[in-house]
């Protein structure tokens, strides 16, 4: 595996950070050398951050409990606290790996900085930074479904992370939901609140749904032999509607404790909305756009 790597796009404006399965798109907005030193900031710590997820890789498999675990790195510690409060489900740290890594990147990049706003995307979770009085408009999954494919967080709104699930995804998910977007106050709470709702959009039993054995899969994923979801068939209006409302039911238990301030849940052209989310017409100026969330 090629060691960490960092370039800019194409654009000029954006840093693309890679190593092994980790892919971030960085931007930071602000004055030319504060930004200039906020990238350096970004690329210093990404120099070991996988290694150090490697180095505790088989305790962030094993599931959590009510009781969070001591991890040694910085990653790890924002993996285990996204899932501890979640832990009356299953759910390993894993579940949130990619919202930490986006929230440890972005963490580093604004250290002693002073930018307007600041985004690290890791492949659709990501972290924001909003300075006062400041707004990011992001694109969505779930274009198509009725719900316009922009949304707007502002500063005040006290989100600075944002994560989408579904089976369709990058992950493995033991539900059926095309998409689940969480907003939250973190990227980890994020990407590990958007797994459980989108394992809870289900259908138990479904003639319709294939699943395998996750380890069938991937030997080495945290999941074992659960079974995952392959394809989706067709199935009927009330079906899909049983199944979002399972989620749905979940995204509003989370939201009342606080977990998540959002979600929007998608399934076979049906959209269920829990929370406000400020939905934006697509904005093409420079610098506003973050990619699919």
């Amino acid at each position: 595996m090629n060691g960490p790597q960092a370039h800019w796009l194409g654009d000029g404006r954006r840093l693309h950070l890679n190593h092994g399965p980790i892919d971030l798109i960085v931007e930071a907005f602000g004055t030319p050398g504060e930004c200039r030193r906020a990238y350096e900031q970004a690329v210093a710590r990404f120099q070991t951050i996988l290694p150090e997820l490697v180095e505790e890789l088989p305790e962030l498999r094993r599931p959590a409990t009510l009781r969070p675990r001591a991890f040694a790195g910085s990653t790890a510690r924002r993996m285990e606290a996204a899932v501890t409060p979640l832990a009356d489900d299953f759910i390993t740290p894993m579940a949130a790996v990619a919202g930490s890594v986006a929230d440890e990147i972005l963490a580093a990049l604004i250290t002693g900085r002073k930018l307007d706003r600041a985004y690290v995307n890791n492949g659709g979770d990501s972290a924001l930074h909003l300075g006062t009085g400041q707004s990011i408009t992001l694109a969505i999954a779930g274009t198509g479904h009725g719900l316009a494919d922009r949304i707007v967080i502002r500063a005040e709104d006290g989100v600075q992370g944002v994560a989408t699930s579904g089976w369709r995804g990058r992950s493995f998910s033991l539900g059926i939901a095309d998409a689940v977007t969480v907003l939250a106050r973190t990227g980890a709470e994020a990407d590990a609140a958007a797994t459980l709702i989108a394992n809870a959009v289900d259908l138990a039993n479904h003639p319709a749904i294939r699943r395998v054995p996750a380890h069938d899969l991937a030997p080495d994923n945290d999941l074992g032999d659960r079974l995952v979801t392959q394809e989706v068939g067709p199935l009927s209006a009330k079906e899909i509607a049983t199944a979002l409302d399972r989620g749905l039911a979940v995204a509003e238990d989370f939201r009342r404790r606080g977990l998540v301030a959002a979600s929007a849940l998608f399934l076979a052209g049906q959209t269920r909305i829990e929370g406000s989310m400020a939905l934006a017409a697509p904005d093409k100026s420079p610098g506003k756009e973050v990619a699919h969330a």
